[in-house]
């Protein structure tokens, strides 16, 4: 039996699993889906299409679910997801995406620390955690596993891989790969995140592999390309592999030590004719 208080305001067509909690003062709307053992505190405000998973907590103030803050959405029907097991902070904005069936979503376990953003189009990992103030632009994705310091801005169409680490303070303009650490303002890459993987139990093995796979990119003066073409002499790890990936698919370009950037060219043509498209919408 779900403990809806008599001073929440939940509008009819809200679908309402069992044993979800809802504060006095917190708004859910019609089209909004809780699933079993949610909980939303007082003065949360769900809006649109969204789905709060098994288990999630969203806290005070927290406003999920509202129209996008992007000129080029007219109306159109789309969603926002939140995985089980989440937890969603005091103030945290996470707008409804942008284009007709699209969704924003935020994977099982994420931990969404307060006055975070996330802007239409995001997709969020599982096990993810974004420190006080982060700000995601359009179209980003972070990939499981990945840890944002607090006040940093992310640029839109950018990518954090699986396992990274971004430091606070920091502003995040091309992508950062997975499994990578780094900080600053402009964003530098420090190295792996050694820690990290140690913590997640990641094998000696597969760490060397990621090391070697390291200095291919960034230390071997090789260029992207043929860096990337040694690289699949390296032990097929899976996690080899998803590196190899990313970078291959990287339109924003691969953040470098130095701040430069690194990208493969025909990747930076295809990245301006996706930002065409959208801006004729």
């Amino acid at each position: 039996m779900s403990d809806i208080h008599p001073l929440a305001y939940v509008e009819k067509g809200a679908q309402i699993a069992q044993n979800v909690t809802i504060e006095p003062f917190a708004t859910v709307k019609k089209n909004v889906i809780l699933k079993a053992g949610a909980v939303i505190r007082s003065h949360a405000y769900l809006d649109g299409y969204t789905t709060i998973g098994e288990r999630s907590v969203v806290f005070p103030g927290a406003a999920i679910g509202l129209k996008p803050q992007d000129l080029k959405y007219k109306g159109e029907k789309t969603f926002v997801e939140i995985g089980q097991d989440c937890s969603i902070r005091e103030y945290v904005t996470i707008n409804a995406s942008c284009q007709e069936g699209s969704t924003v979503k935020v994977g099982d376990g994420s931990l969404i620390m307060a006055y975070c953003h996330l802007a239409h189009n995001c997709t969020v990992g599982k096990k993810v955690i974004m420190a006080n103030g982060v700000q995601l632009a359009g179209h980003v994705q972070i990939e499981d596993y990945a840890v944002i310091g607090g006040m940093t801005p992310v640029h839109q169409f950018c990518r954090i891989g699986s396992y990274a680490m971004v430091g606070g303070f920091s502003a995040v303009s091309h992508d950062v790969p997975p499994y990578m650490l780094g900080a600053g303002y402009p964003f530098r890459l420090g190295g792996l995140n050694l820690v990290g993987l140690k913590r997640h139990r990641f094998s000696l093995e597969v760490r060397v592999e990621l090391a070697k796979a390291f200095r291919l990119i960034y230390r071997s003066g090789l260029g992207l390309q043929k860096a990337l073409k040694e690289m699949e002499k390296l032990q097929p790890f899976p996690e080899i592999v998803h590196l190899i990936e990313f970078c291959l698919s990287s339109k924003r370009g691969l953040i470098d030590l130095g701040g430069i950037v690194q990208r493969i060219p025909e990747n930076r043509a295809a990245e301006n004719k996706t930002e065409e498209l959208l801006d004729e919408r």
